[in-house]
């Protein structure tokens, strides 16, 4: 089957000075992966799929950004004008982590689901590894997001 590719921008965040948590429109879902509970930003938008982390130099620990796509399909991410290393999490329809990928900054290599995935989480590099969180995991929370649009 040859799949369609989708890319996007894949970038990493400024945080303001002050407060701990970024200002941002999108809206908030919390998750649980293997009971560690974690505040993602949903991406349910072309326009906010395409600007993801953008312009962040930092994100708070036990936060990320949730990507919601409107098709399960192959899922591929890059790194170019990001500027904090990422940990990638492309997981399936059913909330299962099909693949997990870390994402240096600043480049253009494409990091691509293994098999197709429903969403991406994006957290900090290494954020799964310290929770033993590895392929065939379930995320909790996934049915609260909302709907790619």
């Amino acid at each position: 089957m040859n799949a369609v590719k989708t890319f996007f921008l894949v970038v990493a965040a400024t945080l303001s000075i002050g407060p701990a948590h970024a200002q941002t429109s999108l809206p908030e879902i919390s998750l649980s992966i293997k009971g560690h509970k974690l505040v993602a930003e949903v991406a349910a938008t072309d326009s906010s799929r395409t600007t993801g982390l953008m312009n962040r130099r930092m994100m708070p620990e036990n936060r990320g950004m949730l990507f919601v796509f409107a098709h399960t399909q192959p899922q591929s991410f890059w790194m170019m004008n990001t500027y904090i290393p990422l940990s990638i999490a492309f997981v399936d329809e059913q909330g299962i982590i099909v693949n997990i990928a870390d994402m240096k900054p600043l480049t253009t290599d494409a990091h691509l689901s293994s098999r197709p995935a429903k969403y991406a989480l994006e957290m900090n590099m290494g954020w799964f590894t310290k929770r033993g969180v590895k392929a065939g995991t379930r995320i909790d929370g996934l049915k609260e997001a909302l709907p790619a649009q």
